[in-house]
């Protein structure tokens, strides 16, 4: 959705996203955000379930007011299609046409019952591109199961050592693994888009969420094929670095996290407490004598950070050259002065939501920068999308509005 007359990057990438929840929906949030033309898919009968997220706007319940959905749909067109429907799917078909790149992450299977799977679409345009993400990939033992990336993150291997050694193990509330295969599909659409324009080619990308996921374990996978060494959780500790943690700080629930890993960083972070006598004990001689008493460690450098602010702790070290940083809130990214800098934040007046921050681009481009604009109400883009776009006559479009196939 274009919102300015600066060039994009993808100005010329159309998109018919079937996305939903977060993986897919955020790749394509990336692209449309840098220019591409992407239309979003949804019925009545099948929202997207991020809009049920919370939180909510203002604290009230709407399909256009949650934050989940607003995040990550920015940039692009809205279109209500009912796929039960025989003659939203023909629509489906003709937009998937227009489009040329066509991305989903249902169940495997979900679009061949609609007749839009690669086999149905190549027939009807022989170069298109279709990236589905699922799960767990489009065959194999495990291909019918569904689920969400908040399940993901234990099949995937990192409930195993993600916590502390001593309690149960622990996922995060955030789908982790969505966040891993939403730049996976990124690289796929665009590769695909690059070997379309060299070959005219197109091609069908089955992307596992799981795969993706275990990928970002290669360090652990390849201590254990090779060393034997099964990863276990360590808490806030690193085997490589001490002190290593989260430590308390003046206030309440204020915290700082510090990360002293080389013997350089260890003199600077002495210095910086004033060489207080413990530190000059051989009980915190050597890393590995640190790792040895930690529990010691951490309660010596925790008196010293529980007297000062978080902000404090992390100018003072960073200054010394050592690692740390304040546990950050809500707030404190609200006011941080290097986001206020770069302009990270962007006030945009939404139907529904009002004037609220969105989050810009994280990398800026000399000639191409990214442009956002706000997220789409429910079938915002009906009228433009079918008349405009697929060239339905205005008896046309009311009369499928009517019947319910554009809801």
């Amino acid at each position: 959705m274009m919102t300015g007359h600066r060039l994009r990057a993808l100005e010329d990438i159309r998109i018919l996203d079937f996305g939903i929840s977060i993986a897919m929906p955020l790749a394509t949030k990336y692209l449309s955000d840098n220019g591409a033309t992407v239309i979003k898919v949804e019925s009545k009968q099948k929202l997207d379930v991020s809009r049920a997220y919370t939180p909510m706007a203002g604290n009230r319940v709407g399909i256009d007011r949650c934050g989940w959905f607003d995040m990550y749909a920015t940039g692009k067109y809205s279109i209500g299609l009912n796929l039960n429907d025989a003659r939203g799917r023909a629509l489906a078909r003709k937009l998937a046409v227009w489009a040329g790149v066509l991305t989903d992450n249902f169940m495997p299977g979900t679009m061949e019952k609609w007749g839009l799977g690669y086999e149905d679409l190549r027939k009807l345009k022989p170069d298109i591109i279709m990236v589905e993400m699922s799960m767990f990939g489009k065959d194999g033992p495990a291909a019918g199961q569904s689920g969400f990336g908040t399940m993901m993150q234990a099949s995937a291997g990192y409930a195993s050592f993600v916590g502390w050694p001593d309690r149960p193990p622990i996922v995060s509330s955030i789908p982790y693994t969505d966040f891993i295969g939403c730049w996976h599909a990124i690289v796929a659409i665009l590769g695909a888009i690059d070997y379309r324009e060299r070959t005219g080619k197109g091609q069908y990308i089955d992307l596992s969420q799981y795969e993706a996921g275990v990928g970002f374990l290669s360090t652990a996978l390849l201590d254990y094929t090779a060393n034997g060494r099964i990863a276990r959780p360590l808490g806030n500790r690193s085997p490589e670095a001490a002190p290593h943690g989260v430590y308390r700080c003046l206030g309440e629930d204020r915290w700082c996290a510090i990360a002293v890993c080389s013997e350089l960083e260890w003199q600077a972070f002495c210095q910086v407490l004033g060489n207080p006598d413990w530190s000059k004990s051989s009980r915190f001689a050597s890393i590995a004598d640190r790792k040895e008493n930690e529990d010691e460690l951490n309660g010596m450098v925790e008196s010293w950070t529980a007297a000062r602010t978080a902000e404090d702790v992390m100018a003072i070290l960073q200054q010394a050259g050592v690692p740390a940083g304040v546990m950050a809130t809500g707030p404190d990214l609200d006011q941080d002065p290097q986001l206020r800098h770069r302009k990270h934040f962007k006030m945009l007046d939404h139907p529904e939501m009002g004037i609220h921050a969105y989050q810009d681009s994280s990398w800026r481009f000399s000639r191409t920068p990214a442009e956002i604009s706000r997220s789409p109400l429910f079938a915002e883009h009906n009228e433009y999308v079918y008349k405009s776009i697929l060239g339905l006559s205005q008896s046309e479009f009311e009369t499928l509005l009517a019947d319910g196939v554009l809801d």
